[in-house]
C-alpha cells in the first residue's frame, strides 16, 4: 500500500524514527498500527530533517490487514496528530519501493524579505533581513543544473558514497513577499537543498556575485560555502516514479504560489 502524506515538521524531529523525540515516521505507525491492529513498518521516499515540511511525501508499506485504501486514509487520519495527514492511499504493486523505486525529488523553498517578521507563518517559511533580487538568483542557480560533484553542498555528517547528483530543474521566483526555489533532482545529499538555498541568499543579497557560485561547485569544499539556511522554508512537494506505477498527483497547498 502506498500513502501520499503531509505533515508540519515543526512537530518532528524529522521524519526517521528517533530514541528520545517525537517523528513523523513514529506517528505514522502508530496510527497504521491502530488501523491494523498489528505492528506496520513504513518506507519513506525521503528522509526529511528536522523542521522540514511535506507536501508530497510517498510511504509504502507491506498490508497486513487486507484494509481498502479508503479504511487506511479515514483510520490513519482519526488516529493522527493534527500536524500529519494522509492524503491519498492506493494499492501498489510488490515490486514498488517508495524511496528506492524514485526517480526524482522535487523541493521548494519559501524566503520572504518583508520588513519584520512574518508571525502567523513562522516556522513555515524563512525570513531573510534585506531585499532578495530573485532573478539574480534564478541566473546564478541555473550553473546547478546537470550531474555534478555537489560536495560544496553536503553536510558534514552526510553518508552517501557519492557526492554526484543530478539536477534536472532549478528555478527562482518571486511571488509578492514570497521569493520561491524550486529544485529537481534524482536524489539529494544531507542538507543539499538547505545549503544551495543559503548560497542562493548570499548571492540574492548582493553579498557575492554570480561567478562566486561556480567557484564553489569546483572547489568541492563546504567549508567555503555560506551559511545552511534554516529548515522553516523547505517542503519536500512531489516526488516522480515510473508511469506504470500510476501514482495519484499531490494537491497544491494554498501557502505556495505560482
Amino acid at each position: 500500500m502506498a500513502l501520499l502524506v503531509e505533515y508540519d515538521g515543526r512537530a518532528f524531529c524529522g521524519w526517521q524514527s528517533q530514541p528520545h523525540a517525537a517523528s513523523v515516521q513514529d506517528a505514522l505507525e502508530t496510527a497504521l498500527a491502530a488501523v491494523a491492529a498489528t505492528p506496520v513498518r513504513t518506507h519513506c521516499a525521503g528522509r526529511t530533517d528536522t523542521g522540514v515540511h511535506a507536501t508530497g511525501q510517498w510511504v509504502h508499506f507491506d498490508d497486513p490487514a487486507g484494509r481498502s485504501p479508503k479504511a487506511w486514509v479515514l483510520g490513519s487520519n482519526a488516529n493522527l496528530p493534527g500536524t500529519v495527514r494522509v492524503l491519498h492511499a492506493q494499492a501498489v504493486p510488490a515490486d514498488f519501493h517508495a524511496r528506492h523505486s524514485a526517480t526524482a525529488r522535487r523541493y521548494r523553498y519559501l524566503v520572504t524579505d518583508t520588513a519584520v517578521a512574518p508571525a502567523l507563518y513562522r516556522g513555515l517559511v524563512t525570513w531573510r533581513r534585506g531585499a532578495l533580487d530573485a532573478e539574480r538568483m534564478h541566473a546564478a542557480a541555473q550553473q546547478l543544473l546537470g550531474e555534478q560533484d555537489f560536495s560544496s553542498f553536503r553536510a558534514a555528517g552526510c553518508q552517501s558514497r557519492t557526492p554526484w547528483r543530478r539536477v534536472d530543474a532549478i528555478s527562482v521566483s518571486r511571488a509578492g513577499p514570497l521569493v520561491c526555489l524550486d529544485i529537481t533532482a534524482n536524489a539529494f545529499l544531507h542538507h543539499m537543498v538547505r545549503n544551495i538555498a543559503g548560497a542562493l541568499l548570499s548571492i540574492g543579497a548582493g553579498e557575492r556575485d554570480e561567478a562566486w557560485l561556480a567557484q564553489l561547485i569546483a572547489c568541492r569544499d563546504r567549508c567555503r560555502g555560506a551559511e545552511t539556511a534554516p529548515p522553516d522554508g523547505l517542503y519536500l512537494v512531489a516526488v516522480s516514479y515510473p508511469a506504470e506505477y500510476a501514482l495519484a498527483t499531490p494537491p497544491r497547498p494554498f501557502l505556495f504560489p505560482g
